[in-house]
């Protein structure tokens, strides 16, 4: 559960715009007093040997920390204004939900970051700058120095800046970042080697009055689900001798009477009669919520994320098929990914074989669905769309051999064939699209 809150604590900040930020704030702080330190004591170390100490008096230093301050201020505040335009065209061109991957560009943040860093330590190496009306004259050499090398340095992440942020609002890098965002999901989620589970042929224990039996813990909070803490859930069950059945999944909206699991005693009795309070508490506090979804444990996330970007391309108002072909491309790539991976079983065991845990599946069918319906039923007259659809379908297909996962290829290649035929006039337009719908039969040994 520990592992569970920490990822969510750190998806948080890592979607922030403050938290790099203030790290760096914090690092100058303590870069100008170790700085100044050094100086007090009189120790230079290589500046002085390699002739990059300054040499010039108290106006001098004041006059250069406080155009370095200065100048910083004015550049923060314009790069501030180019990621919020850059955040307003996300929004608008590519839909609200990609606002989040923009968040999360550590790139902004350490720029943000870094001009903050230098406006702190200037300011604070400046107010301890000594040399007039009879003062005890102190001009911090080492510390002057430092802010001139940090003014460099910002000079080149203002480059960077301006490159980077010419670059992340290009269609081609939002759709690539999320394709990227979905290998990981996948690998993350599916990977080679499942837990421990058994074949759903071996599953003979879930008892048939299940439903009648069991108890609803419903949820307390509101919001979607990001992720499920599954090994708190076996810790309850097995503890309380408890078979739970999980009626949502991460991405799903819930509401206070939104049920979550469904819970029955492994004998069958009444669990009403247990401390219900505590045990939905327990439970509930498996689930974490959040106002937003996020691709943790939720596949369909990016997948969806693709197809929002495919969907505002090919509509009229912008109606730009070569940004749907390459959501396609990417939509291929990761199911083809999926096709190659075992899906987990939805039946958790104990050690001792016992069945525990009852999850909701995630299907392969089920995100074809969400990857192609949408896009399909938006695209009927658009015949490079739909070809492309044949051709990922196809392409998909030669990644399995799974019986189930061709039969959902087969039906969307069925889908996508009767609705060009209906939506197309050109004769041609209907052959090219039939002659790809062969390809995927013939991939699949139908045809």
């Amino acid at each position: 559960m520990k592992n569970i809150k920490l990822s969510k604590i750190w998806d948080s900040l890592h979607s922030s715009y403050w938290f790099v930020p203030t790290i760096m704030a914090v690092a100058a702080i303590a870069l100008a007093f170790t700085m100044l330190t050094l100086d007090r004591q009189g120790y230079y170390g290589p500046f002085e040997q390699w002739g990059w100490i300054y040499t010039g008096g108290p106006d001098g230093a004041r006059g250069l920390l406080s155009a370095v301050a200065g100048s910083i201020v004015s550049v923060t505040a314009t790069a501030f204004s180019i990621t919020i335009v850059a955040l307003q065209l996300a929004s608008s061109n590519f839909g609200p939900r990609l606002l989040r991957n923009f968040m999360q560009d550590t790139g902004n943040q350490v720029v943000l970051g870094t001009f903050i860093a230098t406006f702190i330590y200037s300011l604070l190496v400046l107010r301890t700058i000594r040399g007039e009306d009879g003062q005890d004259e102190f001009i911090p050499q080492i510390s002057v120095t430092v802010g001139i090398l940090l003014a460099l340095v910002s000079i080149g992440v203002l480059i960077y800046f301006i490159h980077h942020a010419s670059t992340i609002i290009q269609v081609s890098h939002v759709i690539a970042e999320v394709s990227t965002d979905l290998d990981r999901a996948i690998k993350r989620l599916f990977p080679e080697r499942i837990g421990r589970s058994l074949p759903e042929h071996q599953v003979t224990e879930i008892p048939i009055n299940f439903d009648s039996e069991a108890y609803p813990i419903k949820a307390t909070g509101k919001g979607y689900i990001q992720t499920i803490d599954d090994e708190e859930l076996m810790k309850i069950a097995c503890k309380q001798n408890l078979l739970l059945r999980i009626k949502s999944r991460p991405g799903k909206f819930v509401f206070p009477s939104t049920i979550l699991v469904m819970v029955r005693t492994e004998e069958g009795a009444d669990v009403k009669t247990r401390n219900s309070t505590s045990l939905q508490k327990q439970i509930n506090d498996a689930f974490i919520l959040g106002k937003e979804r996020t691709e943790q444990q939720d596949i369909e996330f990016p997948i969806e994320q693709l197809v929002e970007i495919a969907l505002r391309a090919i509509s009229p108002a912008v109606n730009d098929p070569f940004t749907a072909i390459r959501c396609i491309d990417r939509l291929g790539a990761g199911l083809s990914h999926l096709a190659q991976r075992n899906f987990p079983s939805p039946y958790r065991f104990d050690d001792n074989n016992n069945l525990r845990v009852i999850a909701e599946p995630v299907t392969f069918a089920g995100l074809v669905d969400t990857a192609f319906n949408q896009i399909r039923q938006y695209s009927t007259t658009d015949v490079a769309v739909t070809i492309r659809l044949m051709e990922a379908i196809a392409l998909i297909a030669t990644y399995t051999q799974n019986p189930k996962y061709q039969a959902a290829l087969r039906r969307h290649a069925e889908m996508i064939l009767r609705s060009s035929q209906a939506a197309l006039s050109e004769e041609q337009d209907r052959k090219d699209v039939q002659e790809r719908y062969h390809r995927v039969m013939k991939v699949i040994g139908q045809d």
